[in-house]
């Protein structure tokens, strides 16, 4: 009996350690005495459910596997935060990505930052930690703000204190979203640069949006390209024409790979490669014989 309570007023830890084989949850709601807030516990990763509040879609799986060969190497450095749910689960708040990698890299227990939340705290927390990775994607963090606006009802000053921005930049990532779906697209894949979406914002036409969008991929042109173009359509219109493209020689390196591909599938390849190493390959065919013909050789 007086171990029992000494063990209690040592905390989370202690119960952990004399609960032999019993689910840690369960541990933890049996005893008043365990105040596991701002607690750090190891725990089971088959006993944590993923955030359904996580605005994070996409992760990257190279990305991941790196992360998993450093937890094998060196563990994990920044332990994942989680709430105690109500069906003897933890809830994960934040820290998708660790717990993912840590999985990958066969670990049965992971550390986790015990804490009370509210449904609309843990959104909170999620998109604030979400908005201040360097690895999201400008739609990425445009969506996340405009959450925390709609779902938490956060000003766009609130909204500043919280993510460590300032308002103009919050302003400029929630204008994002008034461009057309293709465009926000091509930025959310890397297609166009946030300062070529910030230019392009500025033209209050769609189509000619869509035009200046098409052209900057065509002609792989620059911020400051774009921005001149988007400068001069105040004195005239815009003009969509044929891409001014000069056709240039591939890289040995890139004729060598279009040739191997036009070989192995026995049909004419076209190879394009701009100056960031971003292109398109296109692969002709006359009929439904041919098309049959490429995906069979695709398959082998």
């Amino acid at each position: 009996m007086n171990t029992k309570k000494k063990a209690l007023g040592r905390g989370l830890s202690a119960l952990l350690e004399n609960s032999e084989n019993e689910d840690i949850t369960r541990v933890i709601r049996k005893s008043s005495e365990a105040n596991i807030t701002n607690t750090i516990a190891n725990i089971p990763v088959d006993q944590i459910e993923l955030n359904p509040y996580q605005p994070r879609t996409y992760f990257d799986e190279e990305s991941l596997q790196e992360l998993a060969k450093s937890i094998k190497e060196q563990g994990i450095i920044q332990p994942i935060t989680v709430r105690l749910s109500e069906n003897d689960k933890f809830q994960l708040i934040s820290g998708e990505r660790r717990l993912k990698a840590s999985i990958s890299a066969g670990m049965d227990v992971i550390p986790a930052y015990i804490r009370t939340a509210s449904d609309e705290a843990m959104l909170e927390m999620a998109l604030v930690e979400n908005i201040q990775r360097k690895d999201l994607n400008a739609i990425e963090i445009s969506l996340s703000f405009q959450r925390l606006i709609e779902e938490c009802n956060l000003t766009q000053e609130e909204m500043s204190e919280r993510v460590g921005k300032n308002r103009t930049t919050i302003t400029n990532y929630l204008r994002l979203l008034k461009l057309p779906a293709s465009i926000q697209m091509g930025l959310q894949y890397g297609n166009i640069s946030m300062g070529h979406a910030r230019a392009i914002i500025n033209v209050p036409n769609i189509d000619t949006q869509l035009a200046i969008y098409k052209d900057i991929i065509d002609q792989d042109l620059s911020v400051r390209e774009t921005e001149e173009i988007v400068r001069n359509i105040e004195n005239e219109p815009y003009i969509h024409t044929i891409p001014k493209i000069i056709t240039k020689t591939l890289a040995p390196k890139y004729s060598k790979i279009k040739d191997l591909i036009g070989k192995h599938i026995g049909l004419k390849v076209d190879l394009k490669i701009n100056s960031k190493s971003k292109g398109t390959l296109v692969v002709h065919f006359k009929s439904d014989e041919e098309l049959d013909h490429i995906v069979s050789a695709i398959k082998k």
